[in-house]
């Protein structure tokens, strides 16, 4: 990890880059893919599984006795696992349900929220190196929470057209049926525009690599919403003196091993203990069974010493990670000072695993320093809110004058003419 000592405000910028590739590139591969997808249907998502992923698919869901023979492969301890981190995101999700808001604004004029869940939505599950089961748990849950009516969950195969057993058993648990047998780019373009036998949906869910993340970006165009930008994984821990090195250090490299393209960063206020956490590093990194993947995104990490929590906390939220470790004494100053965080974890105890596996809260969150300006994944994202108004005679007599003389000002006849007509029939 690059050491950095003190770096100047100007700084931090180029300091704080991610280790991204050029989006012009990937948006040049993504577009070439959607336009083949949307031309071709099922065809190009057969073609791009094949190329991507080495797979020559006959059907692209899976059957009822795929979902019970992966069932029947879990171990007793797996599943126990599964539903002890299915209870706990379940609490805190159904914690987010809120009720109607209702309010007489004036006399006569009621108006009013509701919540209805987004009909059709598709929840992407990472693949590849890591099949994210947990992360099944953290969209379905929610979706079938909020009420979806139709829940389609992408994910890659291996070369034999199979899909993780933890992955379809988790779904199972969560009562997700449709399960397509896709992923990449080519799912994305799938979800957003319908194929011959993959429904199109409104919104799309999940983290993912840096093509998956532009694709979900591009899906917007074609009027398909996403959750948020979500992409390689990064971490921020800030320390002092009273951290523990080995707990920091296992922190970083929790996130460093989700792939080459990760990035951690440690913030401290102590030389020392800086010092002592990159030893740690050395020592665990030689035990990690990812530990290539995890020494690739170790090269875009860096270690970086600052004099004050008052310069710690101005660039950290300069950086607005999605995950962020405070292991330091004053934990009140940083969780009050925080403002761009994606998930924030408090204290020595409260390491970042506990939040992607079980504790309660999402881990699908934004990425890149989007958490400037989104949430992480939450029961309203799979929820829409739709405004109500009543209008009662007495409450137009009351309102109609404002109306009237706001839409002339804007050059709106019709607007005032539709409440003049009104006005005059109750004289």
């Amino acid at each position: 990890m690059k050491k950095i000592n003190n770096p100047q405000k100007n700084e931090w910028s180029t300091i704080l880059k991610r280790p991204s590739k050029s989006v012009e590139t990937i948006e040049t591969t993504v577009n070439a893919i959607f336009e083949d997808v949307k031309r071709n249907g099922d065809e190009g998502v057969k073609r791009y599984s094949a190329i991507f992923d080495g797979v020559s698919l006959e059907s692209f869901f899976v059957t009822e006795d795929e979902i019970k023979a992966a069932e029947k492969s879990i171990s007793r301890e797996l599943k126990e696992a599964i539903q002890v981190s299915k209870n706990n995101i379940t609490k805190f999700h159904e914690a987010q349900k809120t009720s109607k808001v209702l309010v007489e604004t004036c006399k006569g004029v009621v108006c009013w929220q509701e919540k209805r869940p987004i009909q059709k939505v598709g929840l992407y599950i990472p693949g590849g190196t890591a099949p994210l089961f947990s992360t099944v748990l953290m969209l379905a849950i929610p979706a079938k929470i909020a009420g979806c009516n139709e829940i389609v969950l992408a994910t890659p195969t291996n070369k034999k057209g199979e899909i993780n057993p933890a992955i379809l058993y988790a779904a199972q648990q969560c009562g997700i049926t449709k399960i397509l047998k896709v992923g990449g780019i080519q799912a994305i373009a799938a979800l957003a525009f319908g194929t011959e036998s993959i429904p199109k949906v409104y919104k799309i869910f999940g983290p993912g690599n840096q093509y998956v993340t532009t694709a979900k970006q591009l899906a917007t165009k074609y009027g398909v919403a996403v959750d948020m930008p979500a992409g390689p994984s990064e971490l921020l821990v800030v320390a002092d003196e009273t951290a523990n090195a080995s707990f920091v250090a296992s922190d970083l490299l929790s996130q460093a091993e989700h792939g080459e393209d990760s990035q951690v960063i440690l913030v401290s206020t102590s030389l020392n203990k800086l010092e002592a956490v990159e030893k740690e590093i050395v020592s665990q990194l030689k035990n990690l069974l990812r530990k290539k993947i995890a020494e690739k995104a170790i090269e875009n990490s860096k270690l970086i010493f600052v004099e004050t929590k008052e310069i710690a906390i101005a660039l950290i939220n300069k950086y607005g990670p999605e995950h962020f470790i405070i292991c330091a004494s004053d934990t009140d100053f940083y969780v009050n000072g925080i403002e761009n965080a994606g998930s924030v974890f408090i204290g020595n105890y409260t390491p970042e695993s506990a939040g992607d596996y079980a504790s309660g809260t999402n881990h699908t969150l934004p990425t890149n320093g989007y958490t400037k300006a989104y949430s992480g994944v939450n029961l309203d994202s799979f929820l829409k809110a739709i405004s109500f108004q009543k209008i009662s005679k007495k409450g137009i007599l009351k309102i109609g004058p404002t109306i009237e003389i706001l839409a002339e000002a804007e050059g709106l006849t019709a607007h005032k003419n539709a409440v003049t007509l009104r006005l005059n029939s109750l004289k």
